[in-house]
């Protein structure tokens, strides 16, 4: 999830906790995250150096990137980057997990099919050394009673890499479609580690979001 720290950060860490034994092989993160202020065809990636958060600069693997300019689905643009929160949530975690010895390949993720980001997936898959985070909520402003039964349907379908999820059920929906299609290719099988809302955390329970760690 992607959420402030105070409503999502406790789902989020039950992913980043299980990083923590292999961090020492993980030398480069793809990250994907659904854009909510910039319109993308697409996938876009930055064109700069580095991001940066008050733990530190990470380096951008620019070397990755290159040969996504010559896939149709891929855009170089950094305005979708510059007040995107859905990617920029989960490089403190990486940071506090990995270290600083990381380079970082994101990508916001606009209007692209499962197919587009599975695609792109397999250009980036490399092997033990690389690490794909997906960043998504789950559903959004419902009564607690109601979202925990939506959401509870959601996560079925994404344990059972059903690559359909519709972006009212998961923000990040294209992105996880993607991601779980290049799971199912690859023989993946996922499984959820925290199921909670932000009525469980911070919020009020009258209208939460979803979030979900698998």
């Amino acid at each position: 999830p992607h959420a402030g720290y105070v409503y999502s950060g406790p789902i989020a860490a039950q992913a980043y906790a299980r990083i923590a034994p292999i961090a020492r092989r993980i030398r480069r993160v793809v990250l994907l995250g659904p854009v909510h202020r910039v319109a993308v065809q697409g996938l876009a990636a930055p064109t700069v150096e580095a991001f940066e958060t008050p733990l530190g600069r990470i380096a951008i693997d620019r070397a990755a990137l290159w040969p996504l300019k010559a896939m149709p689905q891929v855009v170089f643009d950094d305005r979708p980057h510059a007040a995107e929160h859905s990617l920029e949530v989960q490089l403190p975690f990486l940071q506090a997990v990995l270290g600083n010895g990381f380079a970082l390949v994101p990508l916001a993720v606009g209007d692209a099919r499962p197919a587009e980001v599975a695609d792109v997936l397999e250009r980036l898959w490399g092997g033990d050394e690389t690490l794909v985070v997906v960043s998504t909520d789950l559903s959004h402003y419902h009564p607690y009673a109601d979202a925990t039964r939506i959401d509870r349907r959601t996560v079925e379908r994404v344990l059972a890499l059903a690559a359909d999820i519709d972006p009212h059920e998961a923000c990040g929906a294209r992105g996880l479609n993607g991601a779980l299609l290049a799971a199912r290719r690859h023989g993946l099988a996922p499984a959820l580690l925290d199921l909670r809302n932000s009525g469980d955390t911070a919020g009020d329970k009258r209208r939460v979001v979803g979030y979900a760690a698998l």
